[in-house]
């Protein structure tokens, strides 16, 4: 390898180790104080790196809410594909979709949910279109695009009732579920006065109700 080809891939390998440096101590941040209260210098000093780098490398902190973001999505798109390769019921998917959203909430550790809320309303309250942000859109529509798979099969294996519009129940449905479970994780850290019901329970509930409106009985 010549000279001048070694030193390039050594500062791409540095950039790289750079850049998942920043992201792993941001996510840490996001997920204690939030995107909104999380200032440059608060990732600096968790990557002991100087600020100057961090903007060097991200010029905008939405940059790496968005960079972020996208691994939390690829995560699920993951879990996704997962289950659509499932030798199982449309039925039996649905409901592993769900309980990955549920045991995402009762982890102490889990954070995905949480800041993927916390992006999407940041996101909201921007005034200009954030860089990157198709890199984020794109994992969405990937996403979608395996949900699709699960609703083909939802509408020829019989497992799920025939008297509704599959298609458009399967979509309402998982949207319901999914931006429910978000907004608990939001919520769950919150003190519930005692009428309240834990968000893990709501869930819970939730998925029951959506699986008995689905199943076929026949």
């Amino acid at each position: 390898m010549k000279p001048m080809d070694r030193y390039e891939r050594e500062l791409q390998k540095n950039k790289e180790i750079r850049i998942a440096t920043i992201l792993d101590a941001a996510d840490n941040l996001f997920a204690q104080k939030g995107i909104e209260r999380t200032t440059m210098q608060d990732i600096a000093t968790a990557a002991n790196l100087g600020v100057a780098t961090i903007f060097r490398t991200f010029p905008k902190k939405e940059q790496i809410a968005v960079g972020i973001a996208t691994r939390k999505l690829k995560k699920f798109l993951k879990l996704f594909k997962n289950i659509r390769n499932m030798q199982a019921t449309s039925l039996e998917k649905i409901e592993a979709l769900m309980d990955y959203f549920l045991e995402e909430l009762l982890s102490e550790e889990g954070n995905d949910i949480k800041i993927i809320e916390d992006f999407n309303v940041y996101s909201m309250r921007l005034s200009n279109p954030i860089a990157d942000i198709e890199q984020y859109k794109n994992v969405y529509q990937e996403i979608s695009n395996t949900y699709t798979a699960i609703i083909k099969q939802a509408i020829t294996d019989g497992s799920i009732r025939t008297d509704i519009d599959i298609e458009k129940s399967l979509v309402t449905l998982i949207n319901t579920f999914g931006t429910f479970a978000r907004k608990l994780s939001i919520q769950k850290d919150m003190v519930f006065i005692e009428l309240d019901l834990e968000p893990e329970k709501q869930l819970e509930l939730l998925k029951k109700i959506i699986l008995d409106y689905l199943k076929n009985e026949d």
